[in-house]
């Protein structure tokens, strides 16, 4: 079969863009860090080992990717970014944020919270938990 050399060519996809950065590490040092400067200490904590503490990778990471996937929408793409990153910055540079015992010369390992396993069955659909006021808790009437 031949090719109408008058017709235009099949269309072929598009490769989808290339991150800017390969990773969170690579946004951090390079786009995050010279971008968002602050005086640390007092109302901004940051860590230099900032990769040891994992909420702040997760935070990281979601503002990476979505720095990622909103630079290349146009108009409002990088605007609509900023309202992730503005609700992230307190939180994540605050001084009950994930760097919050650190300073950026020395890293402290944040205490984490205890929790002991729920007992057998205790997420079973079939048997769902006690009423508030029906557990091992409740006090007698009387």
């Amino acid at each position: 079969m031949s090719v109408d050399p008058g017709s235009p060519a099949p269309a072929q996809e598009e490769a989808p863009p290339r991150p800017v950065f390969d990773n969170v590490e690579e946004w951090v040092l390079e786009r995050f860090l010279p971008m968002y400067r602050r005086t640390l200490g007092g109302e901004f904590r940051w860590c230099a080992q900032w990769w040891l503490h994992s909420e702040a990778v997760s935070r990281l990471t979601a503002l990476w990717r979505s720095w990622e996937a909103l630079r290349l929408e146009p108009a409002t793409g990088i605007a609509d970014w900023y309202h992730y990153l503005d609700s992230q910055l307190p939180i994540l540079l605050g001084a009950r944020g994930p760097f919050y015992q650190c300073s950026e010369d020395q890293h402290i390992e944040p205490h984490q919270a205890g929790a002991e396993p729920a007992p057998p069955g205790y997420w079973d659909v079939a048997s769902p938990p006690p009423e508030a006021d029906q557990g091992p808790d409740a006090t007698a009437e009387g």
